[in-house]
């Protein structure tokens, strides 16, 4: 397959729609911190806001992404990004409002569209034939990687050049847009039965552990990348201001890796291929707290973020294959949460480490978490295959998408199924 049979007017739609529902959730925690910044104790604040609008991502996913139904989808995603632009709203329209109603508004932004990535996901598979799924993927982590190198300078510059609530209006505004954008898509996607024996879709969700854990692997990786490279640089001698340059040249790397995984197909297991893609970026992280000065830091960012972007798109693939089509839309949610965790998690104890060691020792403490948490989901998937190939009626997942042409679907790029090259 190629990216041609992915370009159609209706994927350009969803491109416009998707830029608008995520644009925001990039810019939220900065825009946060420059929101309060100059009041007093303004840094403390703006730290609480954005845990506030993390928490709401991570409670909201899974709550409303478990109630997405494929034949109500446009509604329940247009009222999920209705909810997200008046928190928003409010954060722009009242900056000097008490803490607990910024609070407030903070966790409305972050919880009320927190199922609009699983949703849009869901929706853009449903826009492009089965075997071109892995390059609506790669196609969509490419739209979300240049979103994330835009949002930093885009918030740094408005909230500085005009004033600081404007880049949380923006935020409204662009959400605002993505509902009426909805509108230009099909009403949801094919509905498909998510039950199976009785079984309840939390169990069925549940059955894919291993990769919402490996998905949380991935991303608390970025998170050591983001938050401790600037006490790194300092560190170093090096001036914290290429932090950004460095961090965007991380999130070009990993557009340019979205780009290559869906080029062609590529062999192994895909929990295989998961597994090695993360093991190789924690390599390079690691690397950023070994290697001295600002060009090595660089290249292994670089890496880092070429790698990065084949490990999200497995754990995606992985999540098709892991679930039955009905449920795909609440699974993308629950990893969405499953991530923010890591993320969150990540966060955390580097920034405890950083009180008592160097941001090197914590970036390292983050690797040895990260490489254990990618230890533990392997070996559940594993284990679940096996007792998938033995008949266990507790685990075995649903397999209709794949009967007729493997785990993985119609191979990616023509040939053999690539699941079976192992």
């Amino acid at each position: 397959m190629s990216y041609r049979e992915v370009a159609s007017k209706q994927v350009l739609t969803w491109a416009c729609v998707a830029i608008g529902a995520r644009m925001p959730v990039a810019m939220a925690p900065l825009a946060l911190v420059f929101l309060v910044r100059e009041r007093s104790g303004g840094y403390s604040l703006g730290a609480a806001l954005a845990a506030a609008y993390v928490i709401g991502e991570i409670v909201g996913a899974p709550v409303l992404g478990m109630r997405l139904r494929a034949e109500r989808a446009r509604p329940q995603l247009a009222a999920g990004l209705a909810g997200g632009a008046v928190g928003f709203a409010g954060l722009g329209a009242f900056p000097g409002a008490h803490p607990v109603i910024l609070g407030a508004f903070a966790f409305l932004a972050g919880a009320a569209p927190a199922a609009a990535p699983g949703g849009l996901r869901t929706l853009l598979t449903s826009l492009v034939p089965e075997r071109a799924a892995a390059q609506a993927l790669s196609a969509e982590s490419m739209l979300t990687f240049a979103v994330w190198a835009v949002s930093p300078a885009a918030v740094t510059g408005l909230a500085l050049g005009v004033a600081p609530r404007v880049p949380l209006l923006l935020e409204a505004a662009l959400m605002a847009a993505a509902v009426a954008g909805l509108w230009f898509l099909p009403e949801g996607w094919a509905a498909g039965e998510p039950e199976q024996d009785g079984t309840s879709k939390f169990r069925i969700l549940a059955r894919a552990w291993p990769v919402y854990v490996t998905g949380a692997a991935s991303l608390s990786l970025l998170a050591l990348a983001e938050l401790v490279l600037p006490a790194l640089l300092e560190q170093r001698g090096i001036g914290v201001g290429w932090a950004g340059p460095l961090l965007t040249a991380m999130s070009v790397a990993s557009a340019v890796g979205a780009f290559v995984y869906g080029a062609r197909s590529w062999p192994g297991l895909l929990r295989t291929r998961s597994a090695v893609l993360i093991c190789g970026m924690a390599a390079a992280v690691a690397l950023v707290a070994l290697i001295p000065g600002a060009p090595g830091i660089a290249v292994a960012l670089a890496l880092a973020g070429l790698l990065q972007a084949g490990a999200m798109l497995t754990r995606n693939l992985s999540l098709r294959e892991a679930l039955p089509s009905g449920a795909l839309a609440a699974g993308y949610s629950v990893m969405y949460a499953a991530v923010g965790a890591g993320y969150a998690g990540t966060g955390s104890l580097a920034g405890a480490l950083l009180q008592v060691a160097a941001p090197s020792t914590a970036i390292l403490a983050g690797v040895a978490l990260t490489l254990t948490l990618t230890a533990v989901g392997w070996w559940g998937e594993r284990r679940i295959d096996r007792s998938a190939r033995a008949g266990d009626p507790l685990v075995v997942l649903d397999t209709v998408d794949s009967v007729a042409s493997g785990p993985e679907g119609p191979a990616v790029g023509g040939g053999s199924d690539a699941e079976r090259r192992l």
